[in-house]
């Protein structure tokens, strides 16, 4: 009897790999058409699009060529895209986490009123308050600048509303321990909140670095010049009215997956962990 029952557990484990392996097959199928996609010549992939289809006569380096000899603005763009990606970040896990675990901690007037204001900002699309956003950026004189492709979404309801929620499950003692040997507010959150929120900050780095290399909407409007372009953008200008260039665009968005891939790569670990974390087992 028990040997029957080991036998069926294994089966199922088996059974379960292989339906994940199917399915991890399936997810990846749009990544290899569009990696093999990129060594086509544009001819080719209008004839028959994207596919699985190998044929080495047709296989060529000339797309890859093209962009790393300089042959567009895509490094200029690449440089813009990763400039904003990373300070748009940086800014938004520093001040997005101070706000979180001040909503979370401490408790003043006007606490809970500022949380649901949150709450509804995070149902607003982007389309409804692009106006003010617009108006707003023009009188700072940050139009056409990079400042001003990621400023106004600094400070983001999103991350602010996940690392409230994080911070609401760390244990409140080593803040009052803290504070009993003389520590800082600053120095508490920096020195003990942020080390305990180490997953925080690697789900939320994964989540707004993908959101603010993709975003496209805003820095299409605020950008103006071919030299503040971000790769979104620039990689669209290869599409004209006069010549389809999906040859080099499927090029240039295999090279774009890079950062993203290795972002993930780095915090992958902490980014399930963040994710799933619940509270603090004690």
């Amino acid at each position: 009897m028990e040997i029957n029952t080991r036998y069926k557990r294994k089966l199922a484990s088996i059974i379960l790999f292989i339906f994940f392996i199917l399915i991890s097959v399936f997810a990846l199928f749009p990544l290899f058409a569009i990696i093999l996609g990129s060594f086509k010549p544009s001819q080719e992939i209008l004839r028959f699009g994207l596919n699985l289809k190998i044929q080495p006569e047709v296989l060529t380096l000339k797309n890859y060529s093209f962009i790393l000899s300089g042959g567009s603005d895509y490094f200029t763009w690449y440089k813009n895209s990763i400039i904003i990606t990373v300070f748009s970040t940086l800014f938004s896990l520093l001040f997005s986490s101070m706000v979180g675990y001040g909503l979370a901690v401490y408790d003043f007037k006007f606490k809970n009123l500022i949380f649901g204001m949150v709450l509804v900002v995070m149902m607003i699309p982007l389309e409804i308050i692009m106006l003010p956003l617009y108006k707003l950026t023009i009188s700072l004189g940050l139009m056409n600048t990079l400042l001003g492709a990621f400023l106004p979404f600094v400070v983001a309801p999103i991350p602010v509303f996940f690392f409230r929620q994080y911070a609401s499950g760390l244990p409140k003692e080593l803040i009052d321990a803290a504070r009993m040997d003389g520590c800082t507010e600053i120095g508490i959150f920096f020195r003990i909140m942020v080390p305990l929120m180490k997953p925080a900050f690697a789900s939320m780095a994964i989540l707004q670095a993908l959101s603010s290399w993709n975003n496209f909407l805003w820095p299409l409007i605020v950008l103006r010049t071919n030299d503040k372009l971000t790769l979104p953008i620039g990689l669209s200008t290869l599409l004209t009215p006069y010549g389809n260039n999906y040859d080099v665009l499927i090029a240039g968005s295999v090279l774009a997956i890079i950062p993203v891939l290795i972002l993930y790569i780095f915090f992958q670990r902490y980014f399930i962990e963040g994710m799933t974390a619940g509270g603090v087992k004690g």
